[in-house]
Order: structure tokens, then sequence, then C-alpha cells
């Protein structure tokens, strides 16, 4: 039996997953943590010599679990974490994760200076100080010698292929989330690496995801246990990769990820540009499959609200959990009625996302009485999540980016009634897969292609299962129709009122 790798390079931890390359079964899956360093407010790290030894430890374990060879390898990476490193391979300072916010003070002074619309039309993006360009501009003005004495700039995939020895290369999904790219003509924008004063050989070669980047030399190889000639090929940025994963392959289809943060990952024929989507702050970059670009759309209030409320008002069910082994979260879902409520949330218990990006408007819940039950707050909760995801979903169909069926993964994908809840709110069937990492089937599914010359869509077919397809409710719809207008209003409304959400003085 032959297998193929999918590595992941998130912020948290890393995971590598083998499949099978006969059905894309999955045969190996180990996982490592690392810490997120915090040394300064506002500031998000990950120190990136960890990062790597974990990659290698997790490969190393996959390589000896496996009852025959691994022919593939490719890699997923969390979006816009920079690493600085020396001529001599050494990293000269940690990488700055999608949180980091220190660059802050640069995302209205850059656009500013380079002109607003020509970075969107370059780049697909709109600023924020999450991305790379910004990161690169405050490590140029506030650690000057760092900055001299790179000798490159490398995301966690292509830092990754630096360190296994090869030649390092970025799939374009990556590079878009860098705002240092030209996501239509698929190179590093001269423009803006001359206002930023940064030299293209300082950055990774972009490449198609699913590019061989080159094989693993031989000492390395024999040290992580693989054999001689694994081909490493280009993934990307990990949404797109779990998009890919998801089967989210041609336009219509998306991505519905369901954990901590909602998010979806549509697939397009072509790059758009449009106003709508600008002001929504809904990019515009290459998928995974060739010929294909993306957008993510987002709630940073996701399954965490389900959390959040576990914490708050769900003790008995906490302590029922810990007593039978139980999951916490099965049991406080299992008491929601399979009715809609006449509650209405805003869900911004953290900062929104997608299409706001507004971290001072807070959330709130509408329409309590007396007669409110605990269940019904719950429902009217995770109903204000899908209704977010919906106003996304709303920009998109007019933009021409219409979805008629979102592919879940992601733990939160389990619940049925919290899969019929979405299917209802959006209006869109729901197919649930059978896949627990999509990530890093997405990835080793470009391996595979790139190494046997099989495409992706006929993979996809043998690799990816569905479960089934939740249909939206047709008696439902004119409820959450109506429920969406008044959602709507929500957000304008609270801005209007200039309520910060802080603490008092």
């Amino acid at each position: 039996m032959e297998y193929f790798l999918g590595l992941d390079v998130g912020t948290s931890g890393c995971k590598a997953v083998a499949f099978a390359a006969e059905d894309g079964a999955q045969a190996a899956h180990f996982h490592r943590e690392y810490d997120l360093q915090v040394p300064h407010e506002g500031w998000a790290e990950l120190e990136s010599g960890e990062v790597m030894e974990s990659c290698l430890t997790v490969i190393r374990q996959c390589a000896a679990a496996l009852d025959g060879p691994i022919r593939g390898l490719g890699i997923s990476s969390q979006g816009e974490a920079i690493t600085p490193v020396a001529a001599d391979g050494r990293y000269l300072a940690n990488g700055m994760v999608s949180s980091d916010q220190r660059a802050i003070d640069y995302v209205q002074s850059f656009p500013a200076a380079f002109g607003e619309e020509r970075l969107y039309r370059l780049t697909g993006h709109t600023a924020h100080p999450m991305f790379s360009l910004f990161k690169l501009l405050w490590l140029r003005d506030h650690q000057p010698e760092v900055w001299s004495r790179s000798a490159s700039f490398l995301c966690y995939e292509d830092l990754l292929h630096h360190r296994l020895g090869l030649s390092p290369a970025i799939g374009w999904p990556l590079a878009g989330r860098t705002m240092l790219f030209d996501v239509t003509r698929h190179e590093w924008s001269e423009e803006i690496l001359d206002a930023v004063g940064l030299s293209p050989d300082k950055l990774a070669r972009p490449l198609a995801s699913g590019s061989r980047v080159g094989e693993i030399p031989a000492a390395v190889a024999g040290a992580l246990g693989l054999p001689k000639g694994v081909v490493v090929v280009t993934g990307g940025h990990d949404q797109p990769c779990g998009a890919l994963g998801a089967g989210a392959i041609e336009p219509g289809l998306s991505m519905y990820a369901t954990g901590t943060v909602e998010c979806m990952c549509p697939a397009f024929d072509h790059a758009s540009f449009t106003d709508d989507l600008r002001r929504a702050n809904l990019c515009t970059y290459d998928h995974t499959v060739p010929g294909m670009y993306t957008t993510v759309a987002f709630s940073l209030t996701g399954g965490n609200i389900l959390k959040w409320f576990r914490d708050q008002f769900g003790q008995a069910e906490m302590a029922a959990a810990r007593a039978n082994g139980s999951n916490v979260y099965e049991l406080l879902l299992a008491q929601l009625e399979d009715r809609p409520t006449s509650l209405l949330a805003l869900p911004y218990f953290t900062t929104s996302g997608t299409p706001h990006f507004d971290s001072n408007v807070p959330g709130a819940l509408l329409g309590l009485r007396l007669s409110s039950s605990r269940a019904e707050i719950l429902r009217a909760l995770l109903e204000g999540v899908v209704f977010e995801m919906r106003l996304n979903l709303e920009i998109l169909e007019r933009s021409g980016g219409g979805i008629r069926e979102l592919r879940l993964i992601g733990g939160g994908s389990q619940s049925q009634l919290w899969n019929q809840l979405k299917a209802d709110v959006l209006g869109v069937p729901l197919t649930r897969l059978d896949v627990t990492e999509a990530g890093c089937l997405g990835v080793a599914m470009l391996a595979c292609s790139a190494v046997t010359g099989e495409p992706l869509g006929s993979l996809a077919s043998r690799w990816i299962r569905p479960l089934g397809t939740i249909q939206p409710r047709e008696e439902r719809r004119d409820w959450y129709n109506r429920r969406f207008a008044a959602y709507r209003q929500l957000y304008p409304t609270l801005k209007q009122l200039a309520f910060t959400g802080g603490e008092s003085g």
C-alpha cells in the first residue's frame, strides 16, 4: 500500500495525516501542540523553531505507523504569519500570527499613500493588521537590525520546505494572504514590494497549488523515516485546502467549517473585484484548484458561543458529562426544541468577521420575556451566528457567487439538529462528509495528483464520501426570511447607539 501525507500547520498545533492512495482512507494521524507567545499586549507569536520541529515530529510518527511508503506530501498552512530567516538558516524572530495586532497603525497610512483602490485590485484584499504586508512594515521600522539581516521572509508552508532541505515555494492561495501578491498575474507585485522596500528574491517562489517543489533530500528523508524520492508539492492557505478536501471544487459549492469560528470558502471560476465584496471585506484570491478562485466569509463568533453558554449556564450538563462520560455539548443541544425562537441575537461576542470587521459593537439579545427559557436563548444565539453567515451569502449572491450547496466540515457538523437549523436559516442544502481532517485531505490529494497524474476531480470522487444532505424545510422559509429582514437592522441600529461594550469608568 502506498500513501500520501497531508500536513496542517496551525496556530495552536500541527498535524500530519496519511491517506491511502487507493481510496483516500485515513491510515495514520498525529498531532502536536505548541504555545502561543504573547510578549506584549496586542502581540501574538509562535516560536518558529518549535513549530518546525513539531512538524518534523508528526511526519516522523506518521512514517513509522504505516505499512507502506509515503510517496508525496503537501502542506496546508495558517495564513499571514511570516518568519525572518538569516542567510545561515537561523530564525531571527518569532512568527507573527494572524491575531497579532501590532501593525495596526500601518493599516490606514500605507493604503492611503499607495492607493487603497489599487491595493485592493492587485491583492484582492482589504487592509487589516493580520496581513504579512503590514507585519513587514512594522518589522522594517521597529526592528531594523532584523530587517537588514534577513535573507528571506517565509510563511510556514515555505519555511517547512526550507527545513526539509528544499528551495522554498509558496502556494498561490497562501501567497495571496500576504497582500504582497498580484492575484491575477500570479506573481509578487513589484509595485507593492517597491513601496515596502523589499526585494522579491527575499520571498519564496510562488507556484500554483499542486506544483512540484522538489524531492526531499535523502539525508533528510532518512532522518524522518521516509523513503527516497518523496515529492513535496505546494498546498497553500488552510481554508482553500479545506475546501478542496470537502469537495468544493466547482462554482456553486462551498466548504462550511463549523468550529470555534464559522467559515465558508466557496469555489469561483473567475476573480471578482466588486464594490460589494470590497465593502464587505470579502477577499478574492486563488483556490487550490487550478484556474479557480475563492473567498473567505467568516464569523469570529461561532462554536465558541456554545462554549460561552456552557461555561455560564451549563453547570448541570457539565456535571452530568463528568459523571457519565457523555458530551456536554450534545446534552445542551438535545434540549433545544426543533422550532424557531421569537428571540433575536446579534452574535458579536468577539470582534465581528465579514462583512463588518467591527471590534466595537457588542453582541445583543432581543425579545426576552419572563417566559423565555434557557434552551430558547441558546437556540437564538445559534440562529444569530447563522444569520450572520447568511449576510455573507447574500453579498456573494449579488456579486455573482451564488451557493447552491454547502459541504460541512468541523466538529460542529456532527449535530443533526444544528445542521437542520443552519439549512433552514440559510435556505441552502448542507452535505455532511466522511471527512475529519479536510485540510490535510486536500493537500494529500494535491500530492497524489502531482505524483500519479490523476485529475483532482477524479480523486475527489474516490476520496471524498458524502454521508447525506440536509434540505431546508419549506415550512420554515417565510419565518426565517422575515427574521432575517429584522436581523439585518440589528447591526446598524446598535452602531448608531455608539455602544462599545467597554468597562464603565
